[in-house]
């Protein structure tokens, strides 16, 4: 992992591809650097809030770079804006806020969150490995608790690559899916938890 100036460095080169695009550096949520596509080279993922003034203030959006081999500067290969709820205003509610973080084995792990508001608490995680040259969804895990009923908690993990879910520790089955960044609904999981969303 890098140190917190090399991240500051790499955010610096960080520009999206068309100017309307642009990621305005008071945007950037959270960074995570590390080999996503284990070529020897520090690339960088960024979750990025929506522009001030946007009717969805609560869609965080998703930016992978890898660094190019031959002029070893970062290029954007993934966006997925609005992918993910989280609330990133500097004022905003503690415990909404999403992160993003780079796993040992080269993954990227982003977690959303409401353990702030209303009786129904929950945590997910997307985990998107590097796979035939795109970013895809390879595990989705989402937790809730209800707050007035402590016995209505729920836990599951759907590994989306190989279709193996395990809810409330019974082992289940879905689909396999490869589902890129880009198109990943979390509809896709919440019905492989069988959440029936």
């Amino acid at each position: 992992m890098k140190s917190l100036g090399c991240v500051l460095i790499l955010l610096s080169l960080a520009t999206a591809v068309h100017a309307e695009d642009a990621i305005a550096p008071n945007r950037i949520v959270d960074a995570a650097t590390g080999d996503w596509n284990k070529d020897g080279g520090a690339d960088l993922a960024l979750l990025v809030a929506p522009a001030p003034g946007d009717e969805a203030d609560t869609s965080i959006g998703i930016y992978i770079y890898l660094r190019d081999r031959e002029h070893s500067l970062l290029q954007l290969v993934a966006s997925a804006p609005d992918k993910i709820w989280g609330r990133a205003a500097p004022d905003g509610v503690y415990g909404q806020e999403p992160s993003i973080s780079a796993l040992p084995n080269g993954s990227i792990a982003i977690t959303s969150q409401n353990d702030a508001i209303g009786r129904d608490r929950w945590h997910q995680t997307l985990t998107l490995a590097y796979r035939s040259n795109s970013f895809v969804v390879a595990g989705y895990t989402y937790d809730s608790r209800d707050t007035l009923e402590p016995d209505n908690s729920h836990s599951c993990d759907y590994n989306v690559l190989t279709g193996k879910v395990t809810k409330d520790g019974k082992t289940l089955k879905a689909d396999a899916k490869t589902v890129s960044i880009q198109d990943w609904q979390d509809d896709i999981g919440q019905k492989a938890c069988g959440n029936g969303q």
